[in-house]
């Protein structure tokens, strides 16, 4: 699988990743990664800087979705992966060497690093669209209603 420039360019402006998890129990949970990046051509990465419930959940069954949305132009991506968890090795150190050049993440805040092995990738566009908005006048709704709420 290769990324192409749009979707390198959604996970990129956004770095939010909603990542979903499978508990023990067979429930779903997700929680918002702000560390999403692409990795390479077949792998998303986040960090956990405190996953425990995520980590754990990957420890148990490595079944991941990775959702990355613009907000304001309701569109965005799907990820389904396989997840795999790092604590130490080579890879472990690039990857966190990574982040602390790119973002500036303090390498003692990393607990561990997962690295998604991206099986399928899917478009996501909210219904908004079915009516025949443009994307400038969805974006300028969802700008007017996320300003509104900031103030």
């Amino acid at each position: 699988m290769t990324f192409d420039d749009e979707v390198r360019r959604m996970v990129t402006s956004q770095g939010l990743g909603f990542v979903a998890t499978v508990r023990p129990d067979g429930t779903p949970s997700l929680s918002p990664k702000g560390t999403t990046e692409i990795w390479d051509d077949d792998h998303l990465v986040f960090l956990d800087l405190h996953s425990p419930g995520t980590v754990a959940n990957l420890a148990h069954n490595p079944a991941v979705e990775i959702n990355v949305v613009d907000p304001v132009r309701r569109k965005g991506y799907r990820f389904r992966g396989l997840g795999e968890v790092h604590t130490e090795g080579e890879l472990y150190e690039r990857i966190v060497e990574r982040f602390r050049q790119r973002r500036g993440t303090r390498p003692d805040r990393v607990r561990s690093a997962v690295l998604v092995r991206v099986l399928e990738t899917s478009r996501l566009i909210s219904p908004a669209y079915e009516g025949g908005a443009s994307e400038a006048e969805i974006a300028a709704k969802w700008r007017a209603r996320l300003t509104a709420e900031e103030a």
